[in-house]
């Protein structure tokens, strides 16, 4: 080999994690790929919830609708897939996060080319034998085969023909595919080529795929070549490592190994010597680990929807495999630092944002640490109920609600004479993850709806509107109440695209301009403009007159939306620019919605802000909108757009020249929406709440401008009506207010001193209605319109009468105005203590019959329902129990 890119690698063949990663990139780098960065793990595909493949960012360029970055490219991509969860740890090769190592063709090289390079990156970068190689191909893919055979000059006895299941790849019914050929590493070569089945994981590992992208099937599934051949690979990084170290599985290379030994720490064990159940923990803490760092490092946040809930549940097995390992303290900060130090060479950016991610594993962790309490005191309801067994239903939602471990919930029904049902808790198991399953979004390259195929089958629109808000367009495409047409009649619902627009788009967080097209006795009220990559889609209903393909248009934006649009997005900026300044110069943009009529901005913050903060924060933005700042908006090269100290959106993918909107000496981003030209336009800036969204997301909503006022107005005529109702000046309110507020705590209380004593002398007229059961005195009651406590001192007073050989039960509603919540207490005397019965599981039973839960101590107890419809049943219950007891 002759390339200078891949002489360092001469010398000894790659081995470590970060070799193997940089022979492969420089070995494409070599012949002409462009060496591109991992994408994000949150893609820009709407369709799909995480990266999932290595050739997912590229998906626009396989579907024809963006320029390739190159005619080659060559990435190492991060990916997470969580479809095999369960099988994390136990596999020799299952992982949630994995890296791909893939090299791309996009119209350029194909079959010839591809083979050989794997070949040669297989044999003579990485130094594998041969013989220890095994190919497979499509059945029906003559020409794959003779490349592998007569220019590879592989042996034909190792090349396996595999059907369309395993060496077909499609991207669904309809659209791009193509036969695919793998390279398996052979662990027992020695075992012959009669032998082989790759399905054999013990001996095979499938290493290196590619997929030759060149048909399109129709609806009828027919395939058609494709006039652009497309080359899609993908090498495991695990895998290859696995492999060149030698070692047994992907978690014993040095891509995970450092992890497990981390935990080992933490947990005081050692790996060698754990049996198979203690090794699986330590291998999904590693593995989960490396997963929840770089997601939160992407911008995720724990939340129980959509991305939030996959980093959640990752973060949750991680401590609850911990505490199976006997990991009693809070320890995923621990983790997610060593995965940072393990990962931040090839990652820098784990680094850059190293206390965003130890902050939010921090936090969430102490959320699930709580959510565990929570759990033990469901299965302490469970136990309470004297159950012959704990059952699988409620196993499983201890488990996955609570994240409770099965194992564990064993281990106390164990001590507690109890089994588990196991067979109901996996078949709870399996329903849930049909339902994932049915849930699950996986890789869709086709066009999914009728706006997407008039987008692909369109040029892109030209967008005048920052400099204009007319301007005459011709109708390339339509769409009439759904469906693609040539011609639109007055009052069809119509989907508009020209060649050029003023319109905006929605993007960036701000919502699609207003407006009309006009012609000849024409006109198209817009309602919304959307976009699919780089064209414009405008909504709408034809009010007046027809329109067809080919007509040309004057498009007219509604010019008071689009400067209340531009006063709002001005003001997310100057926002953006002020909490940096006032609360922490860290802060970083979360989300955003540009609305005509209002504006909100989302960011990463550990806490709420102050009053005062806010304060402060909305004086510096009017100050900024009363020093009228003229703003400064140009194209600029990416990275001098940086060095300038323009603020990029994290995550986002920006080209090499982007638009920077500067407000000199306040504010500099990278944004391509549109702007007022001057501060003052602005007008005035309000902000009307501040709200925590996810863990680690706060959110501020303010208006700007005529939305201030209106605001301003409504609230002032509140503040009027309330001096006419409480007869007193505006600026008393308050006072006025907080001395009410004095007076009705007074009257409640003394409300509340009244309904007791009412409630004990009700309760002490009750004692001429106990039963006696055997030796026991009995009195089972309802009192309604009796709060908790006064039910409470109740039951003590008659219990303190009947003496040690009583029970006393009460129950009642105690808001007869919203009748929906029960109260029950329970007393025992210590006789009937002594002889086996127990308040608190006594009165968690008969509570479950009303659709609730309690507990207490042996003699005394309180439990509540929310079925107040079967009190006078439960009642009757705990008569029916206690006889039954007590004889």
């Amino acid at each position: 080999m002759t390339n200078e890119g891949l002489l360092r690698f001469q010398k000894s063949r790659p081995c470590t994690g970060e070799e193997i990663r940089q022979a492969f990139l420089a070995f494409f780098g070599d012949r002409g790929h462009q060496v591109m960065p991992s994408a994000s793990l949150v893609p820009e595909d709407p369709t799909v919830l995480l990266t999932i493949a290595g050739m997912l960012p590229f998906k626009r360029v396989f579907l024809g609708q963006v320029e390739a970055p190159s005619a080659r490219a060559t990435t190492s991509q991060k990916c997470i897939r969580t479809n095999d969860i369960e099988n994390v740890g136990i596999t020799a090769r299952h992982h949630t996060f994995f890296e791909m190592l893939g090299n791309f063709s996009f119209g350029d090289y194909f079959k010839e080319e591809a083979i050989k390079w794997a070949w040669e990156l297989s044999t003579e970068v990485f130094g594998l034998s041969p013989a220890n190689l095994v190919i497979s191909v499509f059945r029906e893919d003559e020409e794959a085969e003779s490349i592998w055979r007569d220019v590879v000059g592989v042996n034909s006895e190792r090349i396996v023909r595999m059907d369309e299941a395993d060496n077909f790849w499609s991207s669904g019914a309809t659209g791009p595919c193509g036969p695919c050929s793998e390279i398996y590493y052979d662990f027992k070569p020695e075992m012959g080529s009669e032998t082989i089945d790759l399905e054999d994981d013990s001996r095979f590992i499938e290493f290196y795929n590619l997929v030759f992208m060149e048909y399109n099937r129709d609806s009828e599934g027919v395939l058609t070549p494709l006039d652009k051949k497309n080359i899609d690979t993908g090498m495991g990084l695990e895998r290859m490592a696995q492999i060149l170290q030698g070692v047994p599985n992907n978690y014993e290379t040095d891509l995970i190994y450092p992890l497990i030994k981390v935990a080992e720490e933490l947990s005081e064990s050692n790996y060698k010597q754990l049996d198979s159940r203690g090794q699986i923990s330590l291998k999904v803490i590693a593995d989960h680990s490396r997963a929840i760092t770089h997601l939160i490092c992407d911008g995720v946040s724990a939340s129980n929807l959509g991305r939030g809930y996959v980093l959640r549940r990752l973060l949750r097995r991680v401590v609850r495999h911990g505490r199976l390992l006997g990991i009693a303290k809070p320890f995923l900060a621990c983790m997610g630092d060593a995965a940072i130090q393990l990962m931040k060479s090839a990652y820098p950016q784990l680094l850059e944002r190293r206390d965003v991610i130890l902050a939010e594993l921090q936090r969430e962790e102490a959320r699930f640490l709580e959510t565990l309490e929570r759990g033990e005191k469901l299965l302490a309801d469970l136990l309470s109920s004297n159950p012959n067994q704990i059952e699988g239903k409620d196993a499983f939602e201890l488990y996955d609600t609570y994240g409770f471990p099965l194992e564990l919930t064993q281990e106390i029904a164990e001590e507690n004479d109890l089994s588990v049902d196991i067979e109901g808790f996996h078949a709870a198991m399996d329903k849930q993850r049909q339902r994932a399953k049915a849930a699950a979004i996986s890789i869709d390259l086709t066009i999914q709806d009728a706006l997407d195929a008039i987008a692909v089958d369109s040029s892109a629109t030209r967008f005048r509107g920052y400099e204009v808000l007319e301007h005459k367009g011709t109708v390339q495409a339509l769409l009439v109440n759904g469906e693609p047409a040539q011609h639109g009649t007055a009052g069809d619902k119509v989907e508009v695209v020209l060649d050029i627009t003023p319109f905006y788009g929605e993007s960036g967080g701000q919502v699609g301009d207003r407006g009309e097209l006009i012609g000849d006795g024409l006109r198209v009220q817009i309602d919304d403009v959307s976009r699919r990559q780089d064209v414009f889609i405008h909504s709408g209903r034809l009010q007046l007159g027809d329109l067809s393909i080919g007509d040309e248009v004057n498009s007219c934006v509604d010019q008071s939306s689009r400067r209340r649009a531009q006063a709002n997005h001005t003001s997310t900026h100057l926002l953006q620019a002020a909490l940096r300044q006032i609360v922490d110069a860290d802060i970083a943009q979360a989300g955003s919605l540009v609305d005509f009529d209002r504006l909100r901005f989302d960011f990463h913050s550990p806490r709420s802000l102050t009053t005062i903060e806010l304060e402060k924060v909305e004086k510096l933005i009017n100050l900024w909108i009363a020093d009228a700042h003229e703003l400064n908006v140009q194209q600029m090269n990416l990275e001098k757009a940086k060095a300038a100290g323009a603020i990029a959106m994290f995550g986002e993918k920006y080209s090499d020249s982007v638009r920077v909107v500067d407000v000199p000496g306040v504010s500099m981003e990278l944004c391509g929406g549109t702007h007022v030209s001057n501060t003052a336009e602005i007008g005035l800036f309000k902000i009307v709440s501040e709200s925590g969204i996810a863990a680690g997301i706060r959110r501020i909503e303010a208006i700007s401008g005529m939305s201030v006022l209106k605001y301003l107005n409504e609230r002032d005529l509140v503040v009027k009506q309330l001096s006419e109702k409480l007869k007193t000046q505006p600026n008393e309110i308050v006072d006025r207010v907080l001395s009410l507020q004095d007076e009705l705590r007074a009257m409640s209380k003394d409300l509340l001193s009244v309904t007791e004593e009412l409630a004990l002398n009700k309760a002490m007229t009750l004692v001429t209605q106990v039963q006696t059961i055997g030796s026991t005195s009995v009195l089972i009651k309802r009192l309604d319109g009796v709060g908790g406590d006064a039910l409470q001192n109740a039951a003590r007073q008659l219990l303190d009468q009947l003496g040690d050989s009583a029970a006393v039960v009460l129950g009642g509603v105690p808001d007869l105005v919203h009748p929906d919540k029960v109260v029950l207490v329970a007393a025992f005397g210590e006789t009937v203590v002594s002889g086996g019965l127990q308040a608190g599981k006594f009165i968690g039973a008969i509570a479950k019959l009303c659709g609730g839960g309690g507990g207490g101590r042996p003699g005394f107890a309180q439990a509540g329902g929310r079925d107040a419809a079967r009190l006078d049943i439960a009642l009757e219950a705990a008569l029916r129990r206690l006889t039954e007891e007590l004889t």
